[in-house]
C-alpha cells in the first residue's frame, strides 16, 4: 500500500476512534492509549498526525461538523423542513451533540474556539440564505432552530423524564420533530 494511502487510513482509523472516546468521555477523560488502540495503531501516531490530543479533539469536530454541513442544506426559505430535517440528523448522530457539549464544557469562558472563523462563514451563509438581508433577528433565529433540533438528542433523560419511557423510541422521535416543525411554523406565523 503507497504510504499516502496508509497515512490517510491511519488518520480516518484514529479520527473514527477519536470521536468515540470523545462522545463518551468528552477531552478531559479521554485517553490517547484507548483512541489508538481502538484505531489499532501505536499512540504515537496521534502526535505525529494531530500533535495533541487538543489538537485531534478539534479535528474529531471538524470533521463531524463537515459531515452535518454536507449533508443538510442551507435553511433558504424554508426553515420549518430546515430544522425537521436537523431534528432527524442530530437523533442519528448524537455523538455530534455529545461533541459540541464537551466542547462547550471544555472551553467555556475562552473568547475564540479553534476553527471558530471558519465555523462562523458556515452559520452566516445558513443566516444568509434565511433572509436577503440577514439581521440579528435573523442569526438569533439560526440559533434557535439549531437549538431546538438539538436539544432532544441532547436532553433525553429530561425526554425520557417528562415523556416516559416512550421518548426513546423511533415513533416518538418521529412525534417530536413533527412537534418542534409545527412550533417553529406557529412562530414564524406569529411574527409575520
Amino acid at each position: 500500500m503507497p504510504p499516502n494511502v496508509s497515512t490517510a487510513a491511519t488518520r480516518s482509523a484514529l479520527l473514527a476512534a477519536a470521536r468515540e472516546e470523545f462522545a463518551a468521555y468528552g477531552i478531559a477523560g479521554a485517553r490517547v492509549d484507548r483512541i489508538a488502540e481502538r484505531a489499532g495503531v501505536n499512540k504515537e501516531r496521534i502526535y505525529g498526525h494531530f500533535g495533541n490530543k487538543e489538537k485531534l479533539f478539534d479535528a474529531v469536530i471538524t470533521e463531524a461538523l463537515d459531515d452535518l454541513t454536507a449533508q443538510i442544506a442551507l435553511p433558504g426559505t424554508d426553515p420549518v423542513d430546515y430544522v425537521a430535517k436537523l431534528a432527524d440528523y442530530y437523533h442519528a448522530h448524537p455523538e455530534l451533540v455529545r461533541l459540541l457539549m464537551w466542547e462547550a464544557l471544555n472551553y467555556r469562558g475562552q473568547e475564540l474556539l479553534p476553527g471558530q472563523e471558519r465555523r462562523v462563514e458556515r452559520c452566516a451563509r445558513k443566516a444568509a440564505s434565511m433572509a436577503e438581508h440577514p439581521t440579528a433577528a435573523t442569526a438569533r433565529t439560526l440559533f434557535l432552530l439549531t437549538g431546538l433540533a438539538m436539544f432532544p438528542a441532547m436532553m433525553p433523560q429530561l425526554g425520557r423524564i417528562i415523556l416516559g419511557e416512550a421518548a426513546d423510541s423511533p415513533q416518538a422521535h418521529e412525534e417530536m420533530r413533527d412537534h418542534i416543525a409545527a412550533f417553529v411554523t406557529a412562530s414564524l406565523a406569529s411574527r409575520e
